[in-house]
C-alpha cells in the first residue's frame, strides 16, 4: 500500500505539472459556446467542491449559461482567476489559503464575491483513539512520539496551501519537525492510507478537515498550534475574477448567494467519498429536493436572456 500511495503522489504531480504546461487551452472559452455566456470554473477534487460545481453547472445551464469546469492545483487556479483565464472558485479556504489568494485579492485581480460556508477546521489531526492513548492533543507534542508516527505527516494534492505551511513548519524547525516529512499524495490517496494505518493500529498524523466523512469515521482531534505556525480556516468563500461583477452582474449575483451549511457539505461528502454516486446524480437529487434553497439563491437572478431566474430553474 505505501508504494502505491508513493506512487500516487508522483503520478498526481506529473498531472498537474502538465496542466501548468498546457497555457492558454487549460483555460480557454468554451469550445463552440457563447464566450458572452461561458461560466470558467477552477476546483481541486475535494468531495464538496466536486458536488458543488455540479450543482452550480446545472443551474447555470437551466439560466443559459454554458459552465465548464477545469481541476487544477490551488496555485494554477489563482493564476487563472487572477489572468482572466477563469472566472470563478468555490473554494476559497480562507484563512488558510492567503498565501496563495492573499496578495491577489488585495491587487485586485481577484476579487470576494461571496461566503459559501463558515465554521470549517483546517489543520494537521489523528484520530481520536490514537490522540487519547498517546496524549497528543498539539502540534508540540508530535516529536515526543516521533517513533510511532515514523517521523511522517500525510498531506494531500501537491501544491495544495496546507501542504506548504507544514513544509514551511519542517523548514523551520517549529516544534522540533525539522527532521520529519511531508508526503503528499491526492485526497483519495492520503485517506486510503489512513484507513489502513487506523485498522493495523498504527499511528498517524494527517492533513485534516471539516466538514467530512472523516472526523465522524476517526474522530479526528485536530492538533492545536501554540506557536501560530497554521493558518487555520474558518469559512470558504466564492472568488471571481477581476471585472466579473460588472461584466455579468446578473452572474455576480448569483455567486453571491450561494451558501451551505456543514450539514449539506457533508452529506455531499458522504454521497461521492465512501457511497461513491456520481456527482451528477447527487447534484441532481438534491436540486430536486431543495427547490427552497435554491429560490434563495436565484433571488433578484435572472437568465442570460433577461428572464425569471426561479422560473427557469425550479419551474423549469
Amino acid at each position: 500500500m505505501k508504494v502505491r500511495f508513493v506512487a500516487g503522489a508522483l503520478a498526481l504531480t506529473a498531472v498537474l505539472a502538465a496542466c501548468g504546461d498546457s497555457g492558454d487551452t487549460a483555460f480557454g472559452e468554451n469550445e463552440g459556446g457563447d464566450a458572452t455566456k461561458s461560466v470558467r470554473l477552477v476546483q481541486q477534487p475535494w468531495e464538496d467542491l466536486i458536488v458543488e460545481n455540479q450543482i452550480v453547472s446545472d443551474i447555470l445551464t437551466k439560466l443559459g449559461y454554458s459552465p465548464s469546469v477545469q481541476e487544477v492545483a490551488v496555485p494554477l487556479g489563482a493564476q487563472a482567476l487572477s489572468t482572466g483565464k477563469a472566472d470563478a472558485y468555490l473554494g476559497n479556504w480562507w484563512p488558510s489559503q492567503e498565501s496563495v489568494f492573499g496578495k491577489l485579492i488585495d491587487a485586485g485581480s481577484v476579487e470576494v464575491t461571496g461566503t459559501l460556508l463558515t465554521g470549517t477546521q483546517y489543520a494537521p489531526g489523528i484520530p481520536g483513539a490514537q490522540a487519547s492513548k498517546l496524549g497528543v492533543t498539539s502540534l508540540a507534542d508530535l516529536d515526543e512520539h516521533a517513533a510511532e508516527f515514523k517521523k511522517e505527516i500525510l498531506g494531500i494534492e501537491p501544491g495544495t496551501p496546507g501542504n506548504q505551511a507544514i513544509l514551511d513548519a519542517i523548514s523551520k524547525d517549529a516544534y522540533g519537525l525539522g527532521d520529519w516529512k511531508l508526503t503528499p499524495s491526492s485526497t483519495e490517496a492520503m485517506l486510503a492510507e489512513v484507513t489502513r494505518r487506523v485498522a493495523r493500529n498504527q499511528p498517524v498524523v494527517f492533513l485534516a478537515w471539516k466538514p467530512h466523512w472523516m472526523v465522524v469515521k476517526w474522530d479526528v482531534t485536530f492538533l492545536d498550534d501554540p506557536q501560530k505556525v497554521w493558518p487555520g480556516a474558518g469559512e470558504i468563500r466564492v472568488l471571481t475574477r477581476k471585472g466579473l461583477t460588472s461584466d455579468d452582474p446578473n452572474l455576480a449575483k448569483f455567486l453571491s448567494q450561494i451558501t451551505v451549511d456543514a450539514e449539506t457539505a457533508s452529506q455531499w461528502i458522504d454521497a461521492f467519498g465512501p457511497q461513491k454516486k456520481p456527482a451528477k446524480d447527487i447534484a441532481s437529487a438534491w436540486l430536486a429536493s431543495n427547490e427552497d434553497v435554491v429560490t434563495k439563491w436565484l433571488d433578484g437572478v435572472r437568465t442570460a436572456d433577461g428572464k425569471d431566474g426561479v422560473a427557469a430553474v425550479v419551474g423549469g
